[in-house]
């Protein structure tokens, strides 16, 4: 079987095939043909933000250019077996894009396509070792398991049964994680996407390996609350009140932006791994997986590591960590197949059992 991917749910335009190889064991092995990602990070850069109707222009142009390309890969035009597409959640123009391309070469080849949750591959994605051109399933991995899933719209916590069986334990009231490093990047005048920027700016302040300057000491939101939720608007608020407050000379300084991001960046990471590993010991599971762009923080997942004590920790590819549609190719291959007049965009779409 061979899967087409395409994933078109943010500002990134996406294009993968992939072949099954294997599918003795629990999980099958993949063989990448091709896999491409075409980003928008310069062209939003200026407004902060994805700016939709733009990111939807984008995509409009460059998958046509992506699927050719994709097609070269093979030794003829339309070797598809069926077509994974994501319908949500996202922004909604910027999906539609994704899913009439897909339906089009449904319609017009007779192949068989499939409607993929973006969350959910993010999690699939994970449970993959990358190995040249191919996508082997890690060992050691058992079920029921804790999911934790951050990136620039979503942080939720998931218990997951099997695959494509799903409890959501506890998810954000406003901010996710990522636009939180977003907006507190954007108030310190660093480059967006926000969670690089202000990562590299931590960095900074740990390598110079100095006392707090400035003594900021940010809010943990709801760290300390008895449920598995997450709140990052009042993080977002407390750092803009601190900046505000400082003087202009003081504020605009080097070090005052390391010592900030440094205290931005523990704050999320703080909650993110006290609720992850309290929802582990409740529900008494071994196995962690994470997925989802923030995920690609060295930080977060030094402390993962050093934390999660016995447990073990599946952590994307190091090139799979933000959107790519080999992770929507691949848990295509887990769903069933879907009509196209089903298939349609969801932005607000939730992570559910079927």
């Amino acid at each position: 079987m061979i899967i087409l991917g395409i994933e078109t749910s943010c500002d990134d335009t996406c294009v993968s095939l992939i072949k099954v190889k294997k599918t003795k064991g629990k999980l099958p092995q993949f063989e990448i043909i091709s896999n491409i990602v075409s980003s928008q990070v310069d062209i939003h850069k200026k407004y902060g933000g994805v700016y939709p109707t733009l990111a939807k222009r984008e995509h409009e142009k460059n998958l046509p250019i992506l699927f050719k390309k994709t097609l070269k890969k093979t030794t003829n035009n339309y070797p598809i077996d069926l077509i994974a597409v994501t319908t949500g959640p996202g922004l909604d123009p910027c999906l539609w894009t994704g899913i009439n391309f897909a339906k089009k070469i449904s319609d017009h080849h007779k192949i068989p396509i499939v409607a993929i949750n973006h969350i959910e591959a993010h999690l699939i994605i994970s449970l993959f070792s990358l190995e040249k051109k191919s996508l082997t399933p890690k060992k050691n991995l058992s079920f029921p398991a804790i999911g934790l899933i951050v990136s620039g719209g979503h942080t939720l916590i998931v218990l997951i049964k099997k695959i494509g069986d799903y409890e959501v334990l506890g998810e954000t009231r406003d901010d996710a994680a990522g636009e939180c490093f977003d907006k507190t990047a954007r108030i310190l005048g660093l480059d967006y996407p926000g969670g690089p920027a202000i990562s590299a700016e931590a960095e900074k302040f740990n390598l110079a390996m100095s006392r707090t300057k400035f003594g900021i000491k940010l809010p943990r939101p709801m760290i300390n609350s008895k449920d598995f939720d997450f709140s990052f608007s009042g993080l977002k608020t407390a750092v803009l009140y601190h900046y505000q407050s400082t003087p202009i000379k003081k504020r605009k300084s080097k070090k005052y932006k390391s010592e900030m991001a440094n205290e931005i960046q523990e704050s999320i990471i703080d909650v993110l791994i006290k609720k992850t590993l309290l929802a582990s010991e409740k529900y008494r599971i071994k196995s962690i997986i994470l997925g989802g762009g923030v995920i690609a923080n060295k930080m977060l997942k030094s402390r993962f590591e050093k934390e999660s004590k016995k447990l073990k920790i599946f952590f994307p590819p190091e090139k799979m960590q933000t959107d790519n549609a080999l992770m929507v190719a691949v848990t295509g291959f887990f769903k069933k197949t879907t009509s196209l007049k089903r298939i349609k965009a969801m932005p607000n779409l939730k992570l559910f059992s079927k």
